[in-house]
């Protein structure tokens, strides 16, 4: 949800967004693990269906899936992909595969895939994740997270000024926008 606020915004504002590898739930398995028992108890299909009627603004579909992919090997390539200026492209095919299609992004063949599907070199990709060269950068973001507070994403901040948290309706933006430039002038 948080790209597609950002790429609505973008038709409004110069904006220059800098996406922090953040792992919200690092305690799920390799294997990933199903929703309903990271969240016992919690209402899926009602979440799955807030979640669809809010991405539909923004061209975005939600598959549903009941099962959470550990994150950290997705984090790890997005950064790869970012020292290679394909951040961007990465992110939407991660997101994509994630969301919409329900697929395993810790895997080490679809994050290769996606990789070469943009012009990345997955195996440079793949064995620069293996010998731990992005580790540094989610312990930083870990940090610089905490430092804001952040427990949720998407979570924004706006020029080290105003923070947001959640899916939040457009209009909050708009209106965090206008704050920011009044403090600036």
């Amino acid at each position: 949800m948080g790209k597609g606020i950002v790429d609505e915004l973008k038709k409004e504002y110069t904006i220059d967004d800098q996406w922090l590898p953040l792992e919200i739930h690092p305690e799920v398995p390799e294997k990933g693990q199903r929703v309903s028992d990271l969240f016992p108890g919690m209402p899926l299909e009602g979440m799955f269906m807030n979640l669809s009627r809010m991405g539909d603004e923004y061209g975005i579909s939600f598959c549903g899936a009941d099962m959470m992919s550990n994150t950290h090997k997705a984090l790890l390539a997005g950064e790869y992909a970012k020292d290679n200026g394909k951040f961007h492209e990465f992110h939407d095919k991660i997101f994509y595969e994630y969301f919409t299609k329900g697929m395993d992004i810790n895997d080490d063949q679809l994050l290769a895939s996606i990789a070469g599907s943009i012009g990345l070199d997955k195996e440079e990709m793949l064995s620069k994740i293996k010998a731990g060269i992005y580790e540094e950068r989610l312990i930083e973001a870990h940090e610089t997270a905490r430092n804001y507070n952040v427990n949720s994403t998407p979570t924004f901040i706006i020029d080290d000024m105003t923070v947001l948290v959640g899916a939040q309706p457009i209009a909050s933006f708009r209106e965090a926008f206008k704050s920011v430039e009044s403090k600036l002038r």
